[in-house]
């Protein structure tokens, strides 16, 4: 696919989707939308990505922001028309193999084998909020603004996010939040869990790829990929006990495994294990 509105790479085990679009705030568009499914299908397909890194592109300025939401022009369009346009002109983009429960926007990113981390480097708001939340892991810059701005405009929450900011960052946060539509900061965010770093610029992306480093060469990722299973699985129809039960068949099942051979001889020899 021809990229227009994103940039997709890959470094060894490692894929890095950047939304670009740095002169309107990497603004949310309909091609936009179809680039970053295809590039998630692309890293979901490939057994070589053990980790999907998702962040905006710099202006020239240097100045960032992750994601400022719907392209205004774009909404302005939704207006004129008379009605919602997802911009997507009739096609349909690709998505990757997931579950059931998981096959939507944004939804899907939790239903994939790969780990997803969001480097939130400037402000987020809206569809740009909506697919940090969808990842698994969040990294933020310190004093960035998000919002989930869809009150403000007379629009529902967007993307599922009532069914996860809750599951987030608690019913009461997640209210505030959705029903005022008010812009808050990374500070606040991360202080409800909805981040596990909130870091000064210089020190951001630093953080952020030891972290994905780390993930890509350390971690096995058949366990990655089993535990993301649980996680959100559970989420959605699991009980304690049966979360048990099933983690003790899934122990005794990669018992058996070459990762957990590795494992063992790294943590017997005093080294990091390679995976």
């Amino acid at each position: 696919m021809e990229l227009r509105a994103t940039r997709y790479e890959v470094d060894g085990h490692v894929a890095r989707l950047t939304l670009d679009r740095p002169h309107r705030g990497n603004a949310w568009t309909g091609r936009m939308h179809l680039e970053y499914r295809w590039a998630m299908t692309e890293a979901e397909a490939d057994p070589e990505i053990r980790v999907v890194v998702v962040t905006g592109a710099e202006s020239g300025d240097g100045r960032a922001a992750f994601c400022v939401g719907a392209d205004a022009k774009a909404l302005e369009g939704h207006v004129d028309a008379g009605g919602y346009d997802d911009g997507l002109r009739g096609e349909e983009p690709p998505m990757p193999e997931v579950e059931a429960p998981f096959a939507a926007d944004f939804a899907f990113q939790l239903g994939m084998r790969t780990p997803i981390v969001a480097v939130v480097n400037g402000a987020a708001a809206g569809v740009g909020l909506a697919i940090a939340c969808f990842a698994d892991v969040r990294f933020a810059l310190e004093d960035a603004k998000l919002t989930t701005a869809a009150p403000k405009l007379g629009l529902p929450a967007e993307y599922g996010l009532s069914w996860l900011l809750p599951r987030l960052v608690g019913a009461g946060r997640a209210a505030d939040w959705l029903l005022s539509g008010r812009v808050f900061r990374t500070q606040e965010a991360a202080e409800v869990g909805l981040f596990s770093a909130v870091l000064p610029v210089e020190a951001l992306h630093v953080h952020a790829e030891a972290y994905v480093a780390d993930l890509a060469r350390h971690v096995s990722p058949a366990s990655v990929a089993t535990a993301k299973a649980q996680l959100w699985g559970d989420l959605l129809h699991g009980d304690p006990a049966s979360s048990v039960r099933r983690s003790i068949e899934l122990l005794r099942e990669m018992a058996t495994g070459p990762d957990f051979a590795e494992g063992t001889r790294a943590l017997a020899e005093r080294r990091p294990p390679e995976f």
